[in-house]
């Protein structure tokens, strides 16, 4: 299986990023890790309420099919406190290793 990465970059509303680090920490981090995410790395651009983190799936029925089921399922659906609404902009970039081969 190859794996496949995202670079994901969020804006956070204005002064909410202590809020949105506790919420992503401890909900989202592990839930994605139960689903089979590697979390690669997780930052903070000081001063620009910018989150920035890369995952990882390398399993069965690829990412795209796996992110589906993380979205769809109970526990994130219940997740409280849900990070997401903090989220002023989001962008997303598959990627693929330009080390590999």
């Amino acid at each position: 299986m190859t794996a496949e990465s995202q670079l994901r970059i969020y804006r956070i509303k204005e002064g909410k990023m202590d809020e949105w680090l506790s919420g992503w920490t401890r909900g989202v981090l592990p839930l994605r890790r139960k689903f089979g995410f590697r979390i690669e790395g997780a930052w903070v651009v000081p001063g620009r309420d910018t989150f920035i983190w890369i995952l990882t799936f390398d399993g069965p029925g690829g990412f795209a099919e796996k992110d589906a089921a993380y979205y769809d399922s109970a526990e994130r659906k219940s997740l409280r406190p849900d990070p997401a609404p903090l989220i002023e902009k989001a962008e997303t970039y598959p990627m693929t290793s330009a080390l590999e081969g």
